[in-house]
């Protein structure tokens, strides 16, 4: 009976953590954890971190699909699980204004 409750205990515990997961920032995750994302392997997320090394940081989540071999099918399949970081629209994110001066 013990073994029956510890068993439950240790699936509800796996399955509690596995509904919580935070999404993976694509800015910032390392290939190990690219990979735990649907239909990312090894090739795909080298390069990912490739591309990100390349033309800089995703501004959006749909920028992922300017990497070779990632286009909307895997999309779909990933979008709720990335994120770029912070809030996030299906925009790219606005360019930052230069800072005004002051003449006191």
């Amino acid at each position: 009976m013990r073994i029956k409750f510890l068993l439950a205990a240790i699936f509800l515990s796996l399955f509690s953590a596995l509904a919580v997961a935070q999404p993976v920032n694509i800015n910032t995750a390392d290939a190990a954890t690219l990979r735990t994302l649907d239909g990312i392997g090894a090739t795909r997320a080298a390069a990912i971190i490739e591309d990100r090394q390349t033309n800089g940081n995703f501004n959006t989540v749909e920028d992922i699909t300017r990497v070779p071999g990632i286009g909307q099918g895997i999309l779909s399949s990933i979008r709720d699980q990335i994120t770029v970081g912070g809030s996030e629209t299906s925009t790219p994110a606005s360019t930052p204004t230069s800072p005004t001066t002051s003449n006191y």
